[in-house]
C-alpha cells in the first residue's frame, strides 16, 4: 500500500534502489512486493534501466484514518478553504466530505471534534489571476507569458516554466524558471497584471525543475 501511494506521488519513474531507501528496506523486497502488487492487479510498469511507474487513473480503495491523521486533514482543508479561492476550496470540501463518507462509524465522532485551525493573522494580498488555473498550467508544463510589476512599479514581460504555488503569508507566489534570467524567479501572484497561454510545453529539465530549486534553497537534498 505504501509503495503504491510513493509511486503515485512521483512525476518520474523510480528505481527499486529508490524505492528500497525510502522505507529502508532491501531491493529484493521491493521486487517481491512490486510484483505481488502487480499480481494483484495494480497497474505498475516496470522497465529495465529506467524504473517504475503507476497509472495515475489508479485510485487506492478507501483507507482509514487515526484521530490525529484526522486532525492534520481538517487543518490542511482549513487553510486552502481560507488561502485560496473557491475552486479550490470546493475541491477541498469535496475531498473531505469523501473521506467522512468512508469513516467508520467509530472515528465519524472525531470529524466534530477537530481542536487545530490555522487563521489568518493578517488579510491576504488579493490577485487578479485565476488560483486554479494557474495550477493547471504547472500541471499540464505550459508555458505562461505574464505581464508582471515589481516592487518598483517597473512593468516587464516575462515567458516561465510555471513550477509550483507557494504561500508566505500574506501573499501567494508563482515560482517560476524564467527565460529573461535565465534563473528562477518568484512572482507575487497580487503583482501580476495578466497572463497569457504560449501553447508551447516545456519539460521537466535538470537544473530548471522544482526538484533543483528545492535543492538550491536548501529544502531538500540531491
Amino acid at each position: 500500500m505504501k509503495i503504491t501511494h510513493y509511486l503515485r506521488q512521483r512525476r518520474q519513474a523510480v528505481t527499486a534502489k529508490q524505492v528500497a531507501e525510502a522505507f529502508d528496506i532491501c531491493q529484493r523486497t521491493v521486487y517481491r512486493d512490486i510484483q505481488c502488487l502487480m499480481d494483484s492487479g495494480v497497474p505498475i510498469r516496470g522497465e529495465a534501466g529506467v524504473g517504475y511507474t503507476i497509472d495515475k487513473k489508479y485510485y487506492l480503495p478507501p483507507i482509514t484514518f487515526d484521530a490525529d491523521e484526522l486532525e492534520a486533514i481538517g487543518l490542511g482543508i482549513n487553510m486552502v478553504r481560507q488561502w485560496t479561492d473557491d475552486r479550490f476550496a470546493e475541491k477541498a470540501a469535496s475531498a473531505f466530505a469523501k473521506i467522512e463518507a468512508v469513516l467508520p462509524t467509530a472515528l465519524q465522532g472525531e470529524l466534530k471534534q477537530i481542536t487545530t485551525y490555522a487563521v489568518l493573522n493578517q488579510p491576504i494580498r488579493t490577485w487578479s489571476v485565476s488560483f486554479s488555473e494557474l495550477r493547471e498550467h504547472i500541471r499540464a508544463k505550459t508555458k505562461l507569458e505574464i505581464e508582471y510589476v515589481d516592487q518598483h512599479n517597473h512593468e516587464t514581460i516575462r515567458v516561465i516554466n510555471p513550477l509550483a504555488l507557494f504561500f508566505f503569508n500574506p501573499v501567494w507566489l508563482l515560482l517560476g524558471w524564467c527565460e529573461k534570467r535565465q534563473d528562477f524567479r518568484n512572482f507575487r501572484l497580487d503583482r501580476i497584471r495578466s497572463t497569457a497561454i504560449t501553447e508551447q510545453k516545456f519539460v521537466d529539465e535538470v537544473g530548471k525543475n522544482l526538484s533543483a530549486y528545492l535543492v538550491s534553497v536548501g529544502v531538500c537534498h540531491e
